[in-house]
């Protein structure tokens, strides 16, 4: 039996949004026989702080990530490069993951000690400038989140071979997201807020932070066509602004206000906040949407399939290649809330169609999004490198 490795991973985000999750829900699947996992990040937050719940390190170095006009040279010469390590010596860390911001700091460091890095990019517009190339070509391996992200990432032509770019995309913990989950506590808490839920209210959901791209005045547009034709239709909305960004709050606040001036919302809508089972949201639901802008990949969609529930999502980006259309859900154009109202409607109206929908959702995330399998590619990746 081999001994346990170090592992380092690396990220600015602090709060706890998609990409957070499912760095959560890998850590969590990774073989803890084999791993001893480690968190770097710049301060505090949610993200650290289910962390520490599994009894993993926490390392805190304050940095600021880097963006997208980074110049590696000069980068590599910050002085959070030697702090990171001298972290990565003393903690006897045998591979990094790193994030797209953290990468321009880690990779140097890891460099110094000969220990391989991997990351994850999660957004097709992180397609490397001229004199960025060669430095993404340095990481021991690159995961890309889904094909689209892959795509822009890599450029036409690629910049790099495209077999050096692996989709990995995001698992769920089917085990944690799973159709009968109890969700009536969700129900009763819209009692709270002046909304009474029951067992037999026809429940359309969004889980999403706070961020214009995420699509909240297109679901509340989406909802109040959805009013108009069935009444008795409810909306739950669970999210908050996880990353603090004070651009992401005065969105929030334009959003919630909108929602209480408009009588037909008023009465149906309610904003949850920040919510920590997200699986007993989606299981409360008889519809999940996706009103999202763009989604790199689209954690929600997932989780709400393997919760047996089906999604009415637009498809630019990571939708379009998780969610069958007609098959675990509906895809629609972005923006287009007359088309998401249709589709949440059709479903609404047809309790058949939705267990059909949902039972295919949660198959397919079993087959091919599983938390399982990808801790598994992502195991064996690294087994190449290290052991």
């Amino acid at each position: 039996m081999t001994d346990t490795q170090d592992l380092l991973f690396v990220t600015t985000y602090v709060g706890l949004g998609g990409g957070e999750t499912s760095l959560l829900t890998l850590a969590e699947h990774l073989d803890p026989t084999r791993y001893r996992l480690h968190l770097l990040v710049p301060h505090d937050g949610q993200l650290a702080e289910r962390w520490r719940a599994h009894g993993w390190p926490v390392h805190l170095i304050p940095f600021r990530g880097a963006s997208t006009y980074f110049v590696p040279s000069v980068w590599a010469r910050f002085s959070v490069v030697k702090r990171m390590a001298y972290l990565l010596r003393v903690q006897h860390i045998r591979a990094v993951h790193s994030d797209y911001h953290s990468l321009p700091f880690v990779l140097p460091a890891a460099e110094q000690l000969n220990i391989p890095t991997v990351w994850t990019c999660w957004g097709w517009w992180f397609h490397p400038k001229a004199w960025q190339r060669g430095f993404f070509r340095r990481p021991a391996a690159t995961f890309a989140a889904s094909w689209a992200i892959k795509d822009g990432f890599l450029g036409d032509p690629p910049f790099m071979p495209p077999e050096s770019v692996q989709v990995l995309p995001p698992g769920v913990d089917t085990n944690r997201f799973h159709p009968g989950v109890d969700s009536m506590a969700v129900r009763l808490d819209a009692a709270q807020h002046g909304i009474e839920i029951d067992q037999h209210t026809p429940l359309v959901a969004l889980v999403a932070r706070f961020q214009d791209v995420k699509g909240h005045d297109v679901f509340q547009a989406m909802a109040r066509r959805v009013a108009e034709q069935m009444p008795e239709a409810r909306f739950i909305v669970a999210g908050e602004n996880v990353h603090g960004v004070s651009a992401d709050d005065a969105y929030k606040q334009r959003i919630l206000a909108a929602a209480q001036n408009d009588p037909l919302l008023r009465e149906r809508l309610i904003y949850l906040g920040f919510r920590d089972d997200a699986e007993r949201v989606m299981a409360a639901a008889d519809v999940v949407v996706c009103s999202s802008h763009f989604e790199s990949y689209g954690m929600v969609n997932i989780e709400a399939m393997a919760s047996g529930v089906p999604v009415v999502s637009t498809r630019r980006g990571g939708p379009s290649e998780t969610v069958v259309d007609g098959e675990t859900g509906c895809l629609v154009d972005v923006g287009d809330d007359a088309a998401l109202a249709e589709r949440v409607l059709t479903l609404l109206r047809d309790p058949g169609l939705r267990q059909r929908m949902g039972a295919a959702g949660r198959a397919r995330v079993e087959a091919q999004f599983s938390a399982r399998a990808m801790a598994a590619s992502f195991t064996r990746t690294l087994s190449a490198l290290i052991e």
